[in-house]
């Protein structure tokens, strides 16, 4: 399988060769579904808390005697009914846990790349080396390309890059040590540099 290789200017120059058991992959919905669930259950924090009537501090006693005052009967102060009482089914910290399979996450990823590809909606970078932290130089690149939400997937650190596109809202780069399912599918666009392309067939290998 080949795929064309572009320069910063949106020319092709060349052309690389993409292994089949990654790029070319048959796209089963309902595992990218399963796998981006769970990243997503991954992230919630579930760290809103309410106190309980038992929690909340207060006297314990009886508020007012039982009869003969002309008002309803009352407990303690901490009934939900009354003001800054416990709260009734309040939430609760809480934790999530929804394991993946590492086979099934490294199968979705790769689907993911298939589609891509097969969308032609994959470009493959031969690098992307800015002259300087300019966020104008970036757009520039990027303008050269198809307009639309946009993942670039680099080999490893590049901090002009990284600098430069930090303040663009519908871009996101990222290191393909992090490459993610949820990421993929949520970018309509995906830029690869071609030296990373080593590093994604090592990682994904069946």
């Amino acid at each position: 399988m080949v795929a064309d290789v572009y320069n910063l200017e949106g020319k092709k120059i060349s052309q690389v060769e993409l292994p089949e058991e990654i790029f070319n992959v048959p796209v089963k919905k309902h595992v990218l579904h399963q796998v981006v669930l769970g990243q997503l259950m991954g992230k919630k924090l579930g760290t809103a808390s309410t106190k309980g009537r038992s929690e909340v501090k207060g006297s314990r006693s009886k508020l007012y005697r039982q009869k003969g005052t002309g008002r309803a009967r009352v407990g303690a102060a901490s009934s939900p009914t009354r003001r800054g009482g416990g709260v009734i089914f309040g939430p609760k910290p809480y934790h999530v846990l929804h394991r993946t399979p590492k086979k099934v996450k490294k199968a979705a990823v790769r689907m993911a790349l298939s589609d891509k590809l097969q969308n032609q909606k994959l470009y493959i970078l031969s690098d992307f080396n800015l002259p300087g932290v300019k966020t104008k130089y970036f757009v520039q690149v990027m303008e050269n390309f198809q307009p639309g939400k946009a993942l670039i997937v680099t080999e490893g650190m590049n901090e002009n890059l990284e600098l430069s596109s930090r303040n663009v809202p519908w871009v996101k780069v990222l290191r393909c040590q992090g490459l993610n399912t949820y990421d993929l599918i949520s970018h309509e666009y995906l830029y690869l540099v071609e030296s990373a392309i080593p590093m994604v067939e090592e990682a994904l290998n069946p």
